[in-house]
């Protein structure tokens, strides 16, 4: 029987024979260990257990409060922190009035410093205006010490060194071409139809312009050759030992890693993968499959690679490594475009046994957005957080898009063969007295499970919405939670600025309606057709009437200039997202099962408790299946508090661009 196990994060087919052992722990030889990995690179924040996904919305929401109220609270000094602060507030006109205090002058005055005669002059004039005994004896004390051989040396040095350092120093060019940058500039803007771009392409063009950018490159050309140069890594091919050796010299700061892992093979230490971001990449000098012999006289065959981590991670300066080069030929390395990824599930490397280098790996949630840097290994790719490339000195692991695909897919194999038989969707089982709207969906496209569907990643791209086509805002939740009530609120703060888009029905016109108005009024032959090629984003029925909010409804809105706002089923988000309306999707969560009590009570609604834990078990399974859909959450603690960041959140797409599927922009 040929068997699929994982090995060291790669696919690998072997007999029937110890397939129980390599699937529960890879063998341990062929583990990668990250040499000079910084100590909190394996320490990152762990992502947070699904069932806890909605407490931590909750807390990041009161996190943002406290940080708002603890900034006012800065503004206001509290008086009271001290005796002497307490009595200054009592009486805020006793004090000293120094007339030979001067302020510290700039750079372009004299110095920060004052001679020792201006010092002891002033040290003796404030004693002079002291009333109290004790202040006029810690006075004597300091001019005692200012007195001093000793401390009147450091004075003069400090003046010295002061002196030298507020000397202003020439500033030093960025760039030597800014003509070229400029040129980039004006063919960006050429096309423009805002009068910004085309007042700034009118600025570029102009003469005077274009000979301070020329000046500014000759000068600045000029200057940048006098940049001390910094010793450039170099390697050289020599025999050592019998053997045709690679000797690799290269500069590696105590604040930036090495970069690499190493591995065991046999007596031999061998660069297992190089890192982006560490010194090792940099100077493109070490190769996968280089093996170590020494690095600054230190022997490195033979020894475990725990061994070598402790040894390089006391090295700094100048690192000089000889190496077996390869003997894979590879490709010249090519410049990788950086791919961004949105996280459709939780990853925890300390939870992955297949993971190669675990202190390397990357904890992301579900929603992160990762840059994908490297692709070069396709089971593990290497990435940076969004927002954590200034904190996280290297790149770290994450499953490549195939290998979490095909491991998920055997994990439902596995799921599948322990439970042959399936019991029945429990969709429709549950039945309710109240007439409700039958909805109308493909079930094998929009199954609350998606079970069919393995979720890993989404390429995005950086989307900023144009002011004459404003994104639709999709609210939605578990009943009860006020997505419907903050939609309203919405409606009628600012008629001019928000709207509904105006349904579909089937059924007949009233004397007070208006086609086009309240409802568009359509046959039901015409209504089944529309149906079917897919121009309904919701539709449903209600007392033998289909009613329906179609594409065209929404964007006839968007056309307005209006902001559509649509309270829809979690099962309409896929339609939506396909179309090219380009929405904002917002998942209104409920608070506490006490807190939920307490809201609906003030509605005069009485809920039993186990109404309560649906609604939160309800909202649950809508994070879980359909959180990764999600482009914010808020949770409806307070009403008020509730529309407050709601209105927050669609006023920043006016100001900030968001993340969007790349396939929106193509």
């Amino acid at each position: 029987m040929i068997t699929t196990s994982y090995t060291n994060g790669h696919m690998t087919e072997s007999d029937g024979r110890g397939v129980e052992a390599n699937q529960e722990e890879p063998q341990q030889w062929h583990r990668e260990m990250a040499v000079d990995c910084p100590g909190d690179l394996g320490a990152r924040t762990l992502p947070v257990r699904r069932s806890a996904q909605l407490e931590r919305i909750r807390q990041h929401q009161e996190d943002r409060r406290r940080k708002e109220e603890e900034g006012k609270n800065r503004q206001e000094l509290d008086l009271t922190a001290s005796i002497r602060l307490k009595k200054l507030s009592q009486n805020p006109k006793v004090g000293i009035d120094n007339p030979t205090f001067d302020p510290i002058e700039g750079p372009g005055g004299p110095g920060p410093s004052r001679k020792l005669e201006e010092l002891l002059m002033s040290l003796k004039q404030v004693q002079h205006c002291l009333s109290d005994g004790q202040s006029q004896e810690d006075v004597e004390l300091v001019l005692q010490l200012v007195q001093k051989t000793d401390f009147q040396k450091a004075f003069n040095i400090h003046n010295a060194v002061a002196q030298h350092m507020n000397r202003p120093s020439p500033p030093f060019p960025h760039t030597d071409r800014a003509q070229g940058l400029a040129h980039e500039v004006q063919s960006m803007v050429h096309n423009s139809q805002h009068k910004e771009g085309l007042e700034l392409n009118t600025l570029l063009s102009s003469p005077h312009v274009q000979a301070v950018l020329l000046a500014h490159d000759c000068v600045a050309e000029q200057e940048m050759q006098l940049e001390p140069l910094t010793p450039d890594p170099c390697e050289a091919l020599t025999q050592w030992g019998g053997e045709t050796v690679k000797i690799v010299r290269m500069e590696k700061a105590m604040d930036i890693p090495l970069g690499a892992t190493v591995r065991n093979d046999m007596d031999s230490v061998v660069i297992s993968r190089i890192v982006k971001g560490g010194a090792a990449e940099r100077s493109g000098l070490l190769h996968e499959g280089d093996e170590v012999l020494e690095i600054n006289g230190v022997e490195i065959r033979g020894k475990d690679v725990n061994e070598v981590f402790d040894i390089l991670a006391e090295m700094h300066g100048t690192l000089t490594f000889i190496l077996i080069p390869s003997s894979q030929n590879k490709p010249p390395p090519i410049k990788e475009t950086v791919v961004h990824v949105k996280a459709h599930f939780d990853y925890d490397p300390s939870d992955d046994p297949y993971v190669p280098c675990r202190e390397l790996g990357l904890c992301f949630q579900k929603g992160d957005i990762l840059h994908i840097i490297s692709q070069d290994d396709p089971n593990w790719w290497q990435a940076y957080r969004d927002g954590d490339e200034d904190n996280q000195p290297l790149a770290g692991l994450v499953p490549g898009k195939s290998f979490q695909q095909q491991r998920e897919a055997m994990k439902q194999t596995i799921e599948e063969d322990k439970e042959p038989e399936k019991s029945g969707k429990l969709w429709c089982a549950k039945k309710n007295k109240k007439k409700r709207k039958k909805l109308l969906y493909n079930v094998k496209q929009n199954d609350d499970n998606d079970s069919e569907e393995i979720l890993t990643y989404e390429e995005m791209a950086l989307y900023h919405q144009p002011a004459n086509r404003k994104r639709p805002i999709a609210l939605i939740g578990p009943p009860n939670c006020g997505q419907n009530d903050l939609r309203q609120r919405l409606l009628s703060s600012q008629p001019d600025r928000f709207g509904g888009a105006v349904p579909h029905t089937t059924r007949n016109r009233r004397d007070v309606e208006v086609s086009g108005r309240d409802y568009h009024f359509v046959s039901r032959q015409a209504f089944d057709m529309d149906a079917t090629a897919g121009k309904f984003i919701e539709s449903g029925e209600f007392e033998k009437n289909l009613y329906g909010t179609s594409t065209d409804s929404v964007r006839q809105l968007i056309n307005m200039g209006k902001i559509c706002l649509l309270c829809l089923h979690t099962q309409s988000l896929k339609t939506l997202r396909s179309s090219d309306l380009k929405p904002y999707i917002i998942f209104i969560a409920p608070p506490s099962q006490e807190r939920l009590r307490a809201l609906l009570t003030k509605e005069s609604k009485n809920p039993k408790p186990e109404e309560l834990r649906d609604i939160i078990e309800k909202a649950r399974e809508m994070e879980q299946n359909f959180g990764h859909l999600f482009d914010a959450a808020i949770v409806n603690t307070d009403q008020d508090k509730a529309y407050q960041e709601l209105l927050r959140l669609i006023n920043k797409l006016d100001t900030e661009p968001q993340w969007v599927p790349s396939s929106w922009l193509r």
